[in-house]
């Protein structure tokens, strides 16, 4: 039996070394949102506020070893973007401006 709940439930993915800009971080602190809580969104297949399309994506990046990004909008406005590069070395959260 598979869901897509049970694979939520699963890490999906190595994420790497961790980076927060500090505008992310800022952004992070005034909503009072954790960023280990999106980290941990993002290696379980939560991809937060993605389209269709930038899901599948995401799907296909698990099987091939390319980018991951995930976006997830703060309560305060801003949205945040987890992105992972191809080599699984290192993962970026960033605040994503002018959107």
């Amino acid at each position: 039996m598979s869901s897509q709940t049970d694979t939520v439930n699963q890490i999906r993915f190595k994420a790497g070394r961790p980076n927060v800009t500090h505008a992310a971080a800022a952004a992070l602190e005034l909503a009072q949102v954790p960023d280990l809580m999106l980290l941990a969104r993002h290696i379980h297949g939560d991809w937060g506020d993605v389209s269709e399309h930038d899901c599948l994506q995401n799907e296909i990046a698990l099987l091939l070893d390319i980018r991951i990004l995930s976006r997830y909008v703060l309560p305060t406005g801003p949205a945040i973007w987890i992105v992972t590069e191809a080599d699984r070395s290192a993962t970026t959260i960033l605040l994503v401006e002018g959107e």
